[in-house]
């Protein structure tokens, strides 16, 4: 299949998939909507309009900056749209109106610009508008054999930069220091565009979200090690939580646990089943533990064109699994001013159960 009749099936995929919605139509703007709908990426999110606008039974049609329009004729899915280019002194927005409903009601991609949205809005009065990833939570959900096979190569190059952060030293260096060292790693192993390199020491590890700081890693420090990015497009995302030197008995019960609840979140992967249950199993050992308090965050986001997207495993997510989506699982424990742990893998829902397509050993490492 030639890339044009690659994206043309998707958008019209997307288009029918609106319409079985109750919706007239998309209006996707810059981002990962965009480069996953048609391929196009624009050289800069700016106040200038770009938007594709689907409709089922018509021709996608992409709204574009003229002096952008070269870039946007060299997508790989420009063949299967209608381009149309616009110079600065005109108004985009009446152009655009023209080609939409009144009175319908379309989704619009979760990041565009409040600027884009409003002036959409005044023009077209009574136009109605929801949040993509609200109105079509599955658009991007479900991943095809090919999207799979991606993410299992970036969790690969995910993999083996782990296995090279561990034979390096910690004691001693600075968080910012090894988090270098994830970045520059992830790149050498094909990523393209890191996104994140958390190295959380010591108390920094109760923090999920720690940004690598100056503290200089310690002798008998835990440390959380959360690090992903693009790679051919799609994303990785991996944690394992390593140890400086010999950890104390309680670290290793608190390492265990939260493995058993990653473990028996990965076991309860299986079509059919609610994202919030996969979140319930995992929660339900840490709570029972007496633990349930420190784990502050959902057990999982799906993952694809980028690294957060939908389906979520949290409680209230209804969502039944499908085979071909991808989603993390990385339950955790933080306490605070004392140390975290979190071991987080990417795993696709198969027709029988799971896949991890993240496979270091998950059990407590020892480091320098």
């Amino acid at each position: 299949m030639s890339d044009v009749d690659f994206y043309a099936a998707r958008m019209d995929r997307a288009a029918r998939t609106a319409a079985d919605a109750g919706l007239a139509g998309l209006i996707v703007t810059p981002g990962p909507d965009l480069v996953w709908l048609c391929g196009y990426a624009p050289p800069a999110a700016t106040e200038r309009l770009t938007v594709l606008l689907l409709a089922p039974g018509r021709r996608p049609q992409l709204f574009v900056p003229q002096l952008e329009r070269p870039d946007a004729e060299k997508a790989p899915g420009a063949g299967a749209l209608s381009l149309t280019g616009w110079v600065d002194g005109e108004n985009p927005y009446a152009a655009v109106a023209k080609q939409l409903t009144p009175q319908g009601r379309y989704g619009i991609s979760d990041n565009a610009w409040a600027l884009h949205l409003l002036a959409l809005q005044r023009t077209v009065p009574g136009l109605g508008l929801g949040a993509l990833t609200e109105a079509l939570p599955m658009l991007r959900a479900v991943k095809d054999a090919h999207e799979t096979d991606l993410l299992a190569a970036a969790g690969a190059a995910a993999d083996a930069t782990f296995e090279e952060i561990v034979r390096l030293p910690f004691a001693g260096r600075r968080e910012d220091e090894v988090a270098a060292d994830l970045a520059r790693l992830l790149r050498e192993h094909g990523h393209s565009q890191v996104d994140f390199t958390i190295v959380g020491s010591g108390p920094n590890g109760a923090n999920p979200h720690h940004e690598a700081g100056d503290r200089v890693i310690e002798d008998g420090d835990m440390v959380v090690l959360d690090f992903g990015g693009l790679k051919d497009g799609y994303g990785s995302d991996t944690t394992r939580t390593v140890h400086v030197g010999e950890p104390t008995a309680e670290e290793r019960k608190v390492h265990d646990l939260v493995r058993e609840a990653q473990q028996a979140a990965f076991e309860a992967v299986r079509p059919g089943v609610a994202c919030q249950e996969i979140d319930r199993v995992a929660r339900q050992i840490i709570r029972r533990a007496g633990y349930g308090e420190y784990f502050i965050h959902r057990t999982g986001h799906g993952i694809g064109v980028t690294t957060h997207e939908p389906p979520y495993m949290v409680e209230g997510e209804h969502l039944p699994l499908v085979p071909g989506m991808c989603f993390s699982i990385e339950p955790g424990i933080y306490l605070p001013g004392r140390f975290g742990v979190r071991i987080e893998d990417i795993v696709a829902c198969t027709e029988t159960g799971a896949r991890r397509l993240n496979n270091t050993a998950r059990e407590l490492r020892v480091v320098a």
